[in-house]
């Protein structure tokens, strides 16, 4: 049988209490129980149990994270960024993946609660008011990644989706395209859909292109089969593109593999722009030129901002915006005026 706390007060002759202090706060106690206690630790080769160890102290030095499709690169760098920052600042992560699937996001939520965690880093979907108020039922702190809520007065850190949009097309727009199409995601989508596509059509319109706000095909969840009909629909509905935005790279790289299974050269017949730069971004044939989201900024800066709040350290920005920007590769060409 493992040794428990008890063990260790009974044989150094003190109280359990005098064991908790000893190993989360030495200095307040006196040498010579010190001692007593360490070498009691050291005969019976006694670890501390976290769990117990966070009932006492209210902190399990523990962060639940929320992600929809851990299958998605997009996360991977997320990760990391919160993994570095968790650990220099004394955290272990939970990583948890929903699927969307409400049932499976409660369940996890109060798994968190249960296992009295010090906050959740809630990643990419929007916070709907029902989940909303079973965040507020379980009184957690939290951190909203990639995401950002305007209902709530709920911390997040993330990019300008709308600007970083606008900012893709009118590098297109800049190279000499005047035939512009978009793979979007659906308007519903409140965090990447709607303000990208607003995004799109602001650049539009501020150059003069407004006949072209509607070149666009929406996407609605993801298959492997999803970029093939998007883009199919797309070059039906439009024949005359010469450059594709697509609010993600996953989908830019499912458009380069139907371009070239249609015989269609990239950047020479139509150039492609996509969204994020995740890291397959580099190995596509030709590289692809995208939005760079400072990934692993996002995913450090949350731990940092969550820490804060679990600290009770002010923070003055509640909906922190980081940079981003063009990355420009080979997918893309300048077109002489």
């Amino acid at each position: 049988m493992k040794p428990t706390i008890k063990d260790v007060a009974k044989l150094a002759n003190v109280s359990i209490s005098t064991v908790s202090r000893v190993m989360n706060s030495p200095d307040s106690v006196v040498e010579s129980k010190k001692v007593r206690v360490l070498d009691a630790i050291d005969k019976l080769k006694y670890k501390p149990n976290a769990l117990a160890r966070g009932l006492i102290y209210k902190k399990t030095n523990t962060i639940g994270v929320i992600i929809p499709d851990i299958r998605n690169p997009y996360y991977a760098d997320i990760i990391r960024g919160m993994e570095d920052a968790s650990k220099k600042l004394g955290y272990s992560l939970i990583i948890c993946n929903t699927d969307r699937d409400k049932k499976r996001l409660f369940s996890y939520l109060n798994n968190f609660y249960e296992k009295q965690i010090d906050g959740i880093l809630y990643t990419s979907d929007p916070v709907f008011p029902d989940y909303y108020h079973e965040l507020q039922r379980l009184r957690m702190p939290i951190v909203l990644v990639s995401t950002h809520s305007m209902e709530y007065d709920l911390p997040s850190v993330k990019i300008n989706d709308e600007q970083a949009a606008y900012d893709a097309v009118k590098f297109l727009i800049d190279s000499g395209h005047r035939k512009i199409g978009m793979i979007a995601f659906e308007l519903t989508d409140g965090i990447a859909g709607w303000t990208r596509y607003h995004g799109f059509v602001r650049a539009l319109r501020e150059h003069d292109l407004e006949e072209c706000k509607d070149n666009v095909v929406f996407v609605e969840g993801w298959t492997y089969e999803t970029p093939d009909a998007a883009a199919s629909t797309l070059l039906s509905k439009c024949p005359d593109l010469s450059a594709v935005f697509t609010v993600s790279d996953e989908l830019a790289i499912g458009l380069l593999c139907y371009l070239n299974e249609q015989g269609i050269k990239v950047p020479e017949q139509i150039s492609v722009i996509g969204f994020d730069n995740i890291r397959l971004a580099k190995l596509t044939v030709p590289k692809l030129t995208t939005v760079a989201q400072p990934t692993y900024e996002i995913g450090y800066r949350s731990v940092e901002k969550l820490n804060a709040i679990i600290e009770q350290q002010e923070d003055p920005v509640l909906r922190e915006y980081l940079p981003h920007e063009v990355i420009e590769r080979a997918s893309t060409r300048r077109l002489n005026r």
